[in-house]
């Protein structure tokens, strides 16, 4: 890795820190622990200063050492320094991916763990594995929910572009589960659905599949998508060891992409 520049490193150092609305804050006292848990040898104990210019400093210090600049970011990345505060990583990884993009890194992920990687802004996406043949105005009547489903699509696509994979798999079950409860709303059924609102995603996949809307490779990967969708919850990630990656996102894009092909398919004039 090559040195970052010094406002990489500023930014870096407000990240540790903080102050920013929505971000994790370290207090003082918090940041040699921080430094250590990243894996610094000899981290300094922070010395009263204003924490911001004490842990740019501190990493000035070691610019000339990748490793350990290296590994503060990817501990910042790192799930579990959030595990008190999960609501906080999105907002921390999204800026941390932004400052990183313009050194030409990116975090992505194996095996749950963070990895820094190379990144060319100019370079095309890796293509989905069943493109979306169909627009959401060509499902949704409703203009308002075409919209709220569309804006989902577009915010799922984004936080894959910059590699958030888990925010990107939690938006893609939103706007799937709000496209089948219109779907039972609006569609005449040969077997109705008893209720549609706070209807579980498995009982709106299954009930689209019993009337013919979609078929049953949309409705195994649905499933696969259902499960995914759970690692909103940290705990669930915790326990089932497993993280969001660029391949998990993308069967899910996949997923959605085909359950919307076959609704559009059979949707009756």
């Amino acid at each position: 890795m090559d040195p970052l520049d010094d406002s990489t490193l500023t930014e870096l150092a407000a990240l540790i820190c903080g102050d920013e609305p929505r971000m994790k804050r370290r207090g003082g006292w918090e940041l040699a622990g921080f430094l250590r848990r990243a894996g610094w040898q000899d981290a300094p104990e922070h010395d009263g200063r204003p924490r911001m210019v004490w842990m740019k400093e501190a990493l000035s210090e070691r610019q000339d050492d990748d490793a350990d600049i290296e590994r503060v970011i990817l501990r910042l990345a790192d799930r579990r320094e959030y595990l008190q505060q999960p609501d906080d990583y999105d907002a921390v990884f999204t800026r941390l991916q932004d400052i990183l993009a313009l050194e030409g890194l990116r975090i992505d992920y194996s095996k749950t763990r963070p990895v820094l990687t190379d990144y060319d802004p100019d370079e095309a996406p890796r293509p989905q594995r069943v493109e979306l043949k169909v627009a959401i105005t060509d499902l949704v009547d409703d203009p308002d929910l075409a919209s709220a489903v569309q804006l989902r699509l577009d915010e799922a696509r984004i936080c894959q572009e910059h590699g958030a994979y888990t925010s990107a798999i939690i938006m893609l079950g939103s706007l799937l589960e709000g496209v089948l409860v219109h779907a039972a709303d609006t569609r005449p059924a040969s077997q109705p659905l008893t209720r549609t609102r706070n209807t579980p995603l498995q009982e709106l996949i299954e009930h689209a599949h019993d009337n013919r809307w979609i078929d049953q490779d949309a409705k195994m990967a649905s499933d696969l998508l259902r499960t995914y969708r759970n690692l909103v919850h940290p705990l669930h990630e915790k326990r089932t060891r497993h993280s969001a990656d660029f391949d998990t996102a993308d069967l899910c894009w996949s997923t959605v992409n085909a359950v919307l092909n076959d609704l559009a398919a059979s949707k009756t004039p």
